[in-house]
């Protein structure tokens, strides 16, 4: 009868074999060279659910520079900028592989790098691996091409189910980044976690704080940017994981009193980042700048919260005070300066829409939605609408038919004026020419009066915008 590791193995050497004929090339060079070389981690585990990519991990017997002479002349491609780690990369075809030597690495306590230490056997090497779904390899030097499962990594990816090849302690010991890594996981391949890991991501989550911010920042992107990041996230919060790095998600689980009733934020929040990349097909496919806008939108609220004699909770400038926030917290985390700047915008925009009432948009309105959400129009359409998360179908049908109509006008509008390229009907050197001034902040009060103008009429033509601009000059007696 055929085991489950049996047929594993079958799948997998014979999914390789089709999809990766080149590894068999490479594994030859380290054969004929004295070297032992295996298929390890991930892209095994991804040979198994069918989804193997163009990246190939390998671990090896051979030292990092015997490793370089091996690839010379077979691969395109070569870099070892983390030869220090005993890894050495290279490129073949359209195939990026990484060879590492054998090894075992584990963090000091205070240290925010870690201590490599080059093992002897591919037993040890995958004992100090982060998951057991990833710690099966395909030794490919051997006589017989072997599958090798020495945790259990077959069997837990049948249940889906993630656990430790040791134990979780030693793991997050070795790298507390993986405890990141498990909810990212959980979030990736919608697997669960099992208990004692994590009761240990929550024991040990203040030994997060020895990674450094730029790693802790690209696994959270990666959970981000899942196919259902509520998963990853709620990890997060409920392991107190996510105080060390992001506090004001956890944060905006609001205490609720029978008198004073309002919506839960944390889980309003949860339910926007879903319905946000619902809408993402607007934008292309998957975007950071929408994701982290619809998590950080309400990150406000706990600090403007203030209570209605009566009944009731309202929080007043909330998109102020979270677009302060998300700049802050989005720099602590490294973000790229654009994403930065981007996210906090749409923050601070993000109730723009609800300002209007009753849908009544005048042109002078439309304009100036446009003009401060410039570039990130789209991105703000989709985000408005879902913060939308009202139970009340009646509110919901009535509250899309007004953005509907609010995107109708902006059509109209752009075709006739071209909103997105909004100027004033004179430029600088028209201004002062006109005015006979030479270049200084007249000539940018002049600009910024016109382009008023502009956005509160639409477009004057050159003859009016000179007339209106002459008597603004002599109104004002400047």
């Amino acid at each position: 009868m055929e085991t489950p590791i049996s047929a594993a193995s079958e799948i997998a050497i014979g999914s390789l074999r089709e999809r990766a004929p080149i590894v068999f090339e490479l594994a030859a060079r380290f054969k004929a060279a004295g070297f032992q070389l295996a298929l390890v981690g991930g892209p095994v585990r991804d040979l198994l659910l069918q989804r193997l990519g163009n990246d190939l991990d390998f671990t090896t017997s051979a030292r990092p520079e015997d490793t370089k002479k091996i690839l010379r002349g077979w691969a395109d491609d070569i870099w070892d900028v983390g030869i220090k780690f005993g890894t050495i990369a290279a490129r073949k075809n359209e195939t990026t592989i990484e060879v590492t030597t054998y090894r075992s690495e584990s963090y000091d306590v205070d240290s925010r790098n870690p201590e490599v230490q080059f093992g002897n056997t591919i037993a040890d090497d995958l004992r100090r691996r982060d998951f057991t779904v990833n710690a099966m390899a395909i030794e490919l030097t051997t006589s017989e091409v072997k599958f090798i499962d020495l945790f259990g990594g077959v069997t837990d990816l049948l249940k889906r189910v993630i656990r430790t090849p040791e134990s979780p302690e030693l793991s997050f010991s070795d790298d507390p980044l993986r405890m990141l890594r498990a909810a990212r996981f959980a979030a990736q391949l919608d697997f669960t976690i099992n208990p004692d890991v994590i009761e240990a991501m929550t024991t040990m989550k203040d030994r997060l704080e020895i990674i450094s911010m730029e790693r802790v920042r690209d696994e959270f992107i990666k959970i981000l940017m899942s196919n259902n990041p509520r998963v990853g996230i709620t990890i997060l919060v409920d392991t107190g994981l996510c105080d060390l790095f992001l506090p004001e998600i956890p944060q905006l689980r609001l205490e609720i009193d029978e008198h004073h009733h309002h919506k839960d934020v944390y889980e309003h929040t949860l339910t926007v980042v879903e319905q946000s990349i619902e809408g993402e097909e607007r934008l292309g496919g998957p975007d950071l700048t929408l994701r982290l806008a619809a998590l950080l939108h309400d990150i406000g609220k706990p600090k403007t919260r203030a209570l209605i004699p009566g009944g009731g909770v309202s929080f007043h400038h909330h998109e102020v005070v979270g677009s302060r926030m998300s700049k802050e917290r989005l720099k602590k985390l490294r973000f790229d300066h654009h994403i930065v700047d981007d996210v906090s915008k749409l923050v601070f925009l993000h109730l723009r829409f609800h300002g209007y009432g009753g849908g009544e948009w005048t042109d002078s309105a439309v304009r100036r939605y446009v003009r401060d959400a410039g570039e990130l129009l789209t991105h703000l359409h989709v985000l408005t609408r879902a913060d939308c998360t009202t139970r009340n179908k009646k509110k919901a049908e009535t509250l899309a038919t007004h953005y509907n109509h609010l995107e109708e006008r902006i059509a109209v509008l752009m075709e006739e004026e071209e909103l997105l390229k909004i100027r004033p009907d004179l430029d600088g050197n028209e201004i002062m020419s006109i005015l006979g001034i030479p270049a200084g902040p007249l000539v940018g009060k002049a600009y910024e009066f016109l382009l008023e103008l502009r956005l509160e009429e639409g477009p004057l033509g050159k003859d009016e915008a000179k007339v209106r601009l002459n008597d603004w000059w002599t109104k004002n007696g400047i």
